[in-house]
């Protein structure tokens, strides 16, 4: 089986300028989930998909692959994580003969990952890799997906209110089901799903695998944590 770790680092973010090669505890962005995935045994190739030269160099510099600069026209913020891995099975395959059975999604964003977390998340999905199609990572929310609102002019909606009755989110958080969020920690997908004509990236059996919290990389602010 060949595992690929796939880390898409385009520039042109709209957030921070260069944000994948910022600076981060003194080092670029990027280089904290390379550093990682240099260290996982299970990992077979670390390949950075950019679609700018001076990231590429910088990748290759730390010890990643970037053996194709990635199309302009799936590097807009509009892209979908679909375009770019699709685009990266193809050039393996086509290019190197290179068949990738599992991508490993590890965004530059999420530069705080342990080592022993990603390897058991790994061998996790591995267990479960006939029953899953694909598995994302997730921290527990602290409030239930009922509590959540949103403004329609001035007023507020509950996302539930079509299919819950009265004040339903003024209920107690104990009365619903916890709410996860995905993390960015580690997603792990089979390519066969977002190759398809029904454009699944994920398919439908999508493994949970719960982790910590984890610094998300957005603003310039959270540069400083």
């Amino acid at each position: 089986m060949n595992i690929v770790a796939i880390i898409p680092a385009r520039k042109g973010s709209k957030s921070v300028r260069n944000k994948n090669i910022a600076i981060y505890k003194n080092r670029p962005l990027i280089y904290h989930s390379i550093k990682t995935a240099l260290d996982i045994e299970l990992i077979d190739r670390i390949i950075v998909s950019t679609n700018s030269e001076k990231y590429r160099k910088i990748a290759k510099s730390y010890g990643a692959e970037a053996p194709f600069l990635r199309p302009e026209y799936i590097s807009k913020n509009t892209s979908l994580d679909r375009d770019f891995l699709k685009h990266a099975y193809n050039f393996l395959k086509l290019k190197e003969d290179y068949k990738t059975d599992l991508f490993i999604l590890l965004r530059p964003t999420t530069p705080n990952r342990k080592k022993n977390v990603l390897i058991n998340g790994i061998k996790f999905f591995l267990k479960n890799i006939h029953k899953a199609d694909s598995m994302r990572s997730l921290s527990l929310f602290n409030q239930p997906a009922e509590k959540f609102f949103y403004k329609q002019g001035m007023f507020l909606k509950g996302y539930f209110d079509k299919t819950l009755k009265g004040e339903y989110h003024s209920l107690p958080r104990q009365k619903f089901n916890k709410t996860y969020l995905p993390n960015g920690y580690i997603d792990i997908l089979k390519p066969n799903y977002f190759l398809n004509k029904k454009k699944r990236l994920f398919g439908k059996k999508i493994l949970a695998y719960i982790t910590e919290e984890t610094t998300d990389i957005d603003t310039k602010n959270d540069f400083l944590k």
